[in-house]
Protein backbone atom coordinates (compact mmCIF):
# COMPACT_ATOMS: atom_id res chain seq x y z
CA UNK A 1 0.00 0.00 0.00
CA UNK A 2 0.66 3.67 -0.81
CA UNK A 3 2.21 6.01 2.45
CA UNK A 4 -0.47 8.20 2.62
CA UNK A 5 -3.65 6.33 1.75
CA UNK A 6 -5.79 5.20 4.23
CA UNK A 7 -5.89 1.29 5.00
CA UNK A 8 -8.52 -0.93 4.08
CA UNK A 9 -11.01 -2.44 6.51
CA UNK A 10 -12.74 -6.22 5.29
CA UNK A 11 -16.34 -4.91 5.57
CA UNK A 12 -17.76 -8.44 6.31
CA UNK A 13 -15.58 -8.57 9.38
CA UNK A 14 -17.60 -8.25 12.69
CA UNK A 15 -16.92 -5.23 14.53
CA UNK A 16 -18.26 -3.65 17.79
CA UNK A 17 -16.93 -1.64 20.91
CA UNK A 18 -13.82 -2.20 22.90
CA UNK A 19 -14.56 -3.52 26.71
CA UNK A 20 -12.29 -3.04 29.59
CA UNK A 21 -12.34 -4.21 32.57
CA UNK A 22 -9.93 -3.46 35.22
CA UNK A 23 -10.19 -5.17 38.78
CA UNK A 24 -9.17 -2.70 41.67
CA UNK A 25 -7.94 -5.47 43.89
CA UNK A 26 -5.81 -7.58 41.42
CA UNK A 27 -1.84 -7.66 43.07
CA UNK A 28 -3.02 -6.28 46.45
CA UNK A 29 -3.71 -9.52 48.39
CA UNK A 30 -2.23 -11.75 51.34
CA UNK A 31 0.53 -12.85 49.41
CA UNK A 32 1.98 -9.69 50.25
CA UNK A 33 2.37 -10.16 53.42
CA UNK A 34 3.03 -14.11 53.87
CA UNK A 35 5.27 -14.45 50.24
CA UNK A 36 7.20 -11.96 48.45
CA UNK A 37 4.78 -11.07 45.68
CA UNK A 38 4.92 -7.55 44.16
CA UNK A 39 2.07 -5.06 44.96
CA UNK A 40 0.61 -3.38 42.21
CA UNK A 41 -0.83 0.31 43.10
CA UNK A 42 -4.42 2.01 41.36
CA UNK A 43 -1.93 4.41 39.83
CA UNK A 44 0.11 1.84 38.10
CA UNK A 45 -3.58 0.10 36.89
CA UNK A 46 -4.98 3.64 35.47
CA UNK A 47 -1.76 4.23 33.72
CA UNK A 48 -2.34 0.94 31.83
CA UNK A 49 -5.99 1.56 31.08
CA UNK A 50 -4.78 4.59 29.50
CA UNK A 51 -2.08 3.33 27.76
CA UNK A 52 -5.23 0.51 26.11
CA UNK A 53 -7.46 3.13 25.82
CA UNK A 54 -4.71 5.52 23.45
CA UNK A 55 -3.28 2.17 21.54
CA UNK A 56 -6.82 1.42 20.72
CA UNK A 57 -7.72 4.79 19.39
CA UNK A 58 -4.94 5.12 17.45
CA UNK A 59 -5.89 1.89 16.07
CA UNK A 60 -9.24 3.37 15.05
CA UNK A 61 -10.89 2.17 17.58
CA UNK A 62 -14.09 4.67 19.08
CA UNK A 63 -16.00 3.28 21.60
CA UNK A 64 -15.18 1.59 25.02
CA UNK A 65 -17.80 -0.16 27.36
CA UNK A 66 -16.32 0.41 31.04
CA UNK A 67 -17.78 -0.01 34.30
CA UNK A 68 -17.72 1.71 37.95
CA UNK A 69 -14.84 0.33 40.22
CA UNK A 70 -14.57 0.90 43.61
CA UNK A 71 -11.16 3.25 42.95
CA UNK A 72 -12.20 5.13 39.72
CA UNK A 73 -9.25 3.72 38.00
CA UNK A 74 -11.16 3.91 34.53
CA UNK A 75 -12.48 7.23 34.92
CA UNK A 76 -8.86 8.56 36.28
CA UNK A 77 -7.16 6.91 33.63
CA UNK A 78 -9.19 8.76 30.83
CA UNK A 79 -10.89 12.16 32.34
CA UNK A 80 -8.42 14.22 30.28
CA UNK A 81 -8.58 12.59 26.77
CA UNK A 82 -11.42 14.49 25.10
CA UNK A 83 -11.66 12.12 22.17
CA UNK A 84 -12.73 8.96 23.86
CA UNK A 85 -16.32 8.00 23.73
CA UNK A 86 -17.13 5.84 26.87
CA UNK A 87 -20.34 4.10 27.38
CA UNK A 88 -20.93 3.60 31.01
CA UNK A 89 -22.38 0.05 32.60
CA UNK A 90 -25.22 0.64 35.09
CA UNK A 91 -24.52 -1.56 37.71
CA UNK A 92 -24.14 -2.09 41.65
CA UNK A 93 -21.23 -2.96 43.13
CA UNK A 94 -20.57 -6.17 44.89
CA UNK A 95 -16.99 -5.48 45.60
CA UNK A 96 -16.68 -8.52 44.76
CA UNK A 97 -16.10 -10.73 41.77
CA UNK A 98 -19.35 -10.52 40.58
CA UNK A 99 -18.77 -6.74 39.89
CA UNK A 100 -16.43 -8.65 36.63
CA UNK A 101 -19.21 -11.08 35.93
CA UNK A 102 -21.50 -8.54 35.73
CA UNK A 103 -19.47 -5.65 33.66
CA UNK A 104 -18.53 -8.80 30.83
CA UNK A 105 -22.32 -10.26 30.95
CA UNK A 106 -23.12 -6.26 29.68
CA UNK A 107 -20.28 -5.99 27.38
CA UNK A 108 -20.97 -9.42 25.93
CA UNK A 109 -25.19 -8.53 25.34
CA UNK A 110 -23.48 -4.86 23.83
CA UNK A 111 -21.58 -6.70 21.62
CA UNK A 112 -18.15 -5.99 22.31
CA UNK A 113 -15.46 -7.39 19.77
CA UNK A 114 -12.89 -7.74 22.25
CA UNK A 115 -12.53 -7.15 26.08
CA UNK A 116 -9.31 -6.08 27.28
CA UNK A 117 -9.63 -7.78 31.13
CA UNK A 118 -6.41 -5.99 33.41
CA UNK A 119 -6.11 -8.69 36.49
CA UNK A 120 -4.76 -11.69 37.11
CA UNK A 121 -5.57 -15.84 36.82
CA UNK A 122 -8.64 -14.71 39.45
CA UNK A 123 -9.65 -12.04 37.49
CA UNK A 124 -10.27 -13.78 33.80
CA UNK A 125 -11.69 -16.62 35.49
CA UNK A 126 -15.09 -14.55 36.25
CA UNK A 127 -14.67 -12.66 33.38
CA UNK A 128 -15.32 -16.09 31.57
CA UNK A 129 -18.19 -17.14 34.27
CA UNK A 130 -19.87 -14.61 32.40
CA UNK A 131 -18.84 -15.13 28.82
CA UNK A 132 -17.33 -18.89 28.23
CA UNK A 133 -15.91 -17.90 24.62
CA UNK A 134 -15.11 -14.06 25.42
CA UNK A 135 -12.74 -12.76 22.93
CA UNK A 136 -10.04 -11.46 25.32
CA UNK A 137 -6.98 -9.78 25.92
CA UNK A 138 -5.54 -10.61 29.03
CA UNK A 139 -3.08 -8.37 30.75
CA UNK A 140 -1.24 -9.12 33.88
CA UNK A 141 -1.73 -7.38 36.92
CA UNK A 142 -2.67 -9.73 39.23
CA UNK A 143 -0.23 -12.28 41.42
CA UNK A 144 0.05 -15.91 39.91
CA UNK A 145 -0.37 -15.04 36.33
CA UNK A 146 -0.42 -18.02 34.07
CA UNK A 147 -3.31 -17.19 32.25
CA UNK A 148 -2.61 -13.32 31.62
CA UNK A 149 -0.13 -12.17 28.72
CA UNK A 150 2.79 -9.71 29.35
CA UNK A 151 2.46 -7.18 26.80
CA UNK A 152 2.83 -3.58 26.64
CA UNK A 153 -0.76 -1.90 27.28
CA UNK A 154 0.16 0.14 24.66
CA UNK A 155 0.23 -2.37 21.66
CA UNK A 156 -2.24 -4.82 23.76
CA UNK A 157 -4.83 -1.69 23.29
CA UNK A 158 -3.68 -1.74 18.99
CA UNK A 159 -4.25 -4.89 18.76
CA UNK A 160 -7.89 -4.48 20.62
CA UNK A 161 -8.49 -1.64 18.12
CA UNK A 162 -7.93 -3.26 14.91
CA UNK A 163 -10.40 -6.45 16.02
CA UNK A 164 -12.87 -3.86 17.29
CA UNK A 165 -12.28 -1.99 13.71
CA UNK A 166 -12.62 -5.17 11.67
CA UNK A 167 -9.20 -5.49 10.29
CA UNK A 168 -8.80 -8.87 10.98
CA UNK A 169 -10.68 -11.56 11.46
CA UNK A 170 -11.45 -12.88 15.63
CA UNK A 171 -10.82 -16.77 14.64
CA UNK A 172 -7.67 -15.83 12.65
CA UNK A 173 -5.72 -13.92 15.51
CA UNK A 174 -7.05 -16.18 18.75
CA UNK A 175 -6.96 -19.63 19.96
CA UNK A 176 -9.44 -21.39 22.65
CA UNK A 177 -8.31 -21.90 25.60
CA UNK A 178 -8.61 -25.01 27.60
CA UNK A 179 -10.46 -24.60 31.06
CA UNK A 180 -11.19 -26.91 33.72
CA UNK A 181 -14.97 -27.48 33.92
CA UNK A 182 -16.63 -28.00 37.09
CA UNK A 183 -19.81 -30.11 37.23
CA UNK A 184 -21.30 -31.01 41.27
CA UNK A 185 -23.18 -34.26 41.38
CA UNK A 186 -26.43 -32.63 43.51
CA UNK A 187 -28.34 -31.16 41.11
CA UNK A 188 -29.00 -27.94 43.23
CA UNK A 189 -25.04 -27.11 43.27
CA UNK A 190 -23.79 -24.75 40.73
CA UNK A 191 -21.38 -25.43 38.08
CA UNK A 192 -18.25 -23.84 38.10
CA UNK A 193 -14.73 -23.31 36.33
CA UNK A 194 -11.10 -22.93 36.41
CA UNK A 195 -9.09 -21.35 33.82
CA UNK A 196 -5.89 -22.78 35.28
CA UNK A 197 -5.84 -25.11 38.34
CA UNK A 198 -8.18 -26.70 40.67
CA UNK A 199 -6.71 -27.57 43.87
CA UNK A 200 -8.56 -29.87 46.44
CA UNK A 201 -7.32 -28.89 50.12
CA UNK A 202 -8.22 -30.46 53.29
CA UNK A 203 -8.95 -27.35 55.61
CA UNK A 204 -11.58 -25.46 57.13
CA UNK A 205 -11.15 -22.39 56.23
CA UNK A 206 -12.49 -20.86 52.69
CA UNK A 207 -11.50 -17.19 53.75
CA UNK A 208 -8.01 -18.18 55.08
CA UNK A 209 -5.00 -15.92 55.48
CA UNK A 210 -2.45 -18.26 54.79
CA UNK A 211 -0.88 -20.31 51.97
CA UNK A 212 -2.11 -23.58 51.59
CA UNK A 213 -0.29 -25.76 53.72
CA UNK A 214 1.50 -28.74 51.77
CA UNK A 215 0.28 -31.04 54.68
CA UNK A 216 -3.48 -30.16 53.84
CA UNK A 217 -3.06 -30.39 49.83
CA UNK A 218 -5.05 -33.45 48.30
CA UNK A 219 -4.69 -32.90 44.61
CA UNK A 220 -4.74 -30.39 42.02
CA UNK A 221 -6.31 -30.70 37.99
CA UNK A 222 -4.27 -28.17 35.91
CA UNK A 223 -4.81 -26.92 32.21
CA UNK A 224 -1.41 -25.96 31.69
CA UNK A 225 1.71 -27.28 33.51
CA UNK A 226 4.70 -24.03 33.17
CA UNK A 227 8.30 -24.29 34.49
CA UNK A 228 8.31 -20.71 34.43
CA UNK A 229 5.02 -20.33 36.04
CA UNK A 230 4.66 -19.59 39.92
CA UNK A 231 1.62 -21.53 41.83
CA UNK A 232 0.26 -24.99 41.21
CA UNK A 233 0.95 -24.39 37.44
CA UNK A 234 5.03 -23.75 37.87
CA UNK A 235 4.88 -26.76 40.43
CA UNK A 236 3.02 -28.68 37.96
CA UNK A 237 5.57 -27.40 35.18
CA UNK A 238 9.08 -28.68 37.08
CA UNK A 239 7.31 -32.37 37.35
CA UNK A 240 5.63 -32.71 33.60
CA UNK A 241 5.75 -30.16 31.64
CA UNK A 242 2.12 -29.45 29.86
CA UNK A 243 1.58 -26.36 27.62
CA UNK A 244 -1.52 -24.01 26.76
CA UNK A 245 -1.23 -25.72 23.24
CA UNK A 246 -0.82 -29.02 24.53
CA UNK A 247 -4.26 -31.47 24.38
CA UNK A 248 -5.73 -32.20 27.48
CA UNK A 249 -3.92 -31.72 31.16
CA UNK A 250 -2.36 -32.66 34.30
CA UNK A 251 -3.33 -35.05 37.93
CA UNK A 252 -1.34 -34.03 40.83
CA UNK A 253 -2.47 -36.23 43.72
CA UNK A 254 0.02 -35.38 46.66
CA UNK A 255 0.57 -37.06 50.08
CA UNK A 256 2.87 -36.81 52.96
CA UNK A 257 6.08 -35.83 52.39
CA UNK A 258 7.64 -38.63 54.36
CA UNK A 259 5.73 -41.49 52.69
CA UNK A 260 5.89 -40.41 48.67
CA UNK A 261 8.99 -41.52 46.51
CA UNK A 262 8.97 -38.23 44.88
CA UNK A 263 8.73 -35.29 46.21
CA UNK A 264 9.06 -31.73 44.13
CA UNK A 265 10.09 -28.39 45.83
CA UNK A 266 8.15 -25.59 44.18
CA UNK A 267 6.99 -21.82 43.77
CA UNK A 268 4.02 -22.27 45.25
CA UNK A 269 3.58 -18.31 45.55
CA UNK A 270 6.28 -15.51 44.78
CA UNK A 271 9.27 -15.68 46.67
CA UNK A 272 7.68 -18.67 48.53
CA UNK A 273 8.74 -23.14 47.99
CA UNK A 274 7.72 -25.66 49.68
CA UNK A 275 8.18 -29.31 49.08
CA UNK A 276 5.03 -31.26 47.78
CA UNK A 277 4.62 -34.93 48.14
CA UNK A 278 3.89 -36.41 45.09
CA UNK A 279 1.46 -39.68 45.21
CA UNK A 280 0.40 -39.68 41.69
CA UNK A 281 1.32 -37.39 38.46
CA UNK A 282 -0.65 -38.61 35.02
CA UNK A 283 -1.75 -36.47 31.85
CA UNK A 284 -5.37 -35.84 31.71
CA UNK A 285 -7.18 -36.77 28.26
CA UNK A 286 -9.10 -34.04 27.11
CA UNK A 287 -12.96 -34.71 28.81
CA UNK A 288 -11.28 -37.04 31.54
CA UNK A 289 -13.01 -37.16 34.47
CA UNK A 290 -11.64 -36.84 37.83
CA UNK A 291 -13.95 -37.26 40.64
CA UNK A 292 -13.71 -34.80 44.07
CA UNK A 293 -15.16 -35.85 47.24
CA UNK A 294 -15.63 -34.00 50.16
CA UNK A 295 -15.36 -33.33 52.87
CA UNK A 296 -12.65 -31.13 51.27
CA UNK A 297 -11.93 -27.31 50.13
CA UNK A 298 -11.62 -26.35 46.56
CA UNK A 299 -9.66 -23.42 45.13
CA UNK A 300 -9.91 -22.49 41.84
CA UNK A 301 -6.92 -20.41 40.24
CA UNK A 302 -5.68 -19.82 43.47
CA UNK A 303 -8.57 -18.24 45.42
CA UNK A 304 -10.57 -20.34 47.89
CA UNK A 305 -14.36 -20.83 46.53
CA UNK A 306 -16.27 -23.80 47.60
CA UNK A 307 -16.57 -26.43 50.24
CA UNK A 308 -17.85 -30.22 49.63
CA UNK A 309 -19.71 -31.80 52.61
CA UNK A 310 -19.79 -35.30 53.46
CA UNK A 311 -21.35 -36.59 50.49
CA UNK A 312 -21.27 -33.87 47.93
CA UNK A 313 -18.93 -34.28 45.07
CA UNK A 314 -17.54 -32.86 41.83
CA UNK A 315 -16.72 -34.05 38.43
CA UNK A 316 -13.12 -32.37 37.31
CA UNK A 317 -12.53 -31.94 33.47
CA UNK A 318 -10.35 -30.23 31.36
CA UNK A 319 -12.06 -29.11 28.45
CA UNK A 320 -10.75 -26.37 25.10
CA UNK A 321 -13.69 -24.62 25.20
CA UNK A 322 -13.00 -21.49 27.08
CA UNK A 323 -12.00 -18.18 26.47
CA UNK A 324 -10.91 -17.09 22.69
CA UNK A 325 -7.51 -15.48 23.81
CA UNK A 326 -6.00 -13.12 21.20
CA UNK A 327 -2.73 -13.50 19.86
CA UNK A 328 -1.54 -9.90 20.22
CA UNK A 329 1.02 -10.64 17.91
CA UNK A 330 -0.31 -11.82 15.00
CA UNK A 331 -2.66 -8.93 14.72
CA UNK A 332 -0.15 -6.07 14.81
CA UNK A 333 1.66 -8.42 12.30
CA UNK A 334 -1.33 -8.22 10.24
CA UNK A 335 -2.04 -4.17 10.63
CA UNK A 336 2.04 -3.74 9.85
CA UNK A 337 1.27 -5.50 6.96
CA UNK A 338 -1.95 -3.76 5.49
CA UNK A 339 0.44 -1.06 6.29
CA UNK A 340 -2.29 0.10 8.97
CA UNK A 341 0.57 2.58 10.22
CA UNK A 342 2.47 4.12 7.47
CA UNK A 343 1.23 7.51 6.20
Amino acid sequence: MATGTVPSVDDTVASGPVGIVVNPRSGTDVRRSVAAAASVTVEDKANVVRRVVRGAREAGAGQFMVHHDSHRIIRRATETMRDVELSWIDMALTFTEEDTVTAVAAMRSAGCAVVVVIGGDGTNRAAARAWPDLPVVPLSTGTNNAFPITVEATVAGAASGHLATGRCRLEDVSRMAKVIRVTPSGADLPDDLALVDAVAVDDPYVGSFELFNPSTLRLAVVTRAEPTAVGFAGVAGLVEPVGPDDDGGLLLRFGPVADCDRVVRGPTAPGHYDDLGLAEVRRLAEGEEVVVSGPLLLAFDGERKRRLLVGEEVVLTVRRDGPRVVDVAAVMSRAAADGAYLR
